[in-house]
């Protein structure tokens, strides 16, 4: 039992490490869709996407100031939920997301 919490933060952590290095990595692609989707300085919201989900990430896999990497990830998938996965449109994503705040 005592190693559970550390499990579950592995398993949380995965997703938004792997999306981090996925946008890092298609950088461009990624820009271009969110500019498709009509939001505002894309670049600049890229950027922090990727800082938070890598810096909130690696803070649930080290255990370190998880409380803000928590923080740095709720921030981010408040409005990526919204602007990416409507409720009308796609609810499995946005329940998912929402999940994850949870989580």
């Amino acid at each position: 039992m005592k190693y559970l919490p550390l499990a579950a933060r592995v398993c949380l952590c995965l997703i938004f490490l792997k999306a981090g290095i996925s946008h890092i990595i298609g950088y461009s692609s990624t820009v271009e869709m969110m500019s498709n989707k009509g939001l505002p300085i894309p670049n600049i919201l890229l950027i922090f996407t990727i800082v938070f989900q890598i810096l909130g990430g690696l803070s649930l896999l080290l255990g370190y100031k998880v409380k803000i990497g928590s923080i740095l990830l709720i921030l981010f998938l408040i409005p990526a939920t919204f602007a990416f996965h409507s409720p009308a449109t796609d609810i499995n994503g946005f329940l998912i997301n929402i999940c994850f705040i949870g989580g």
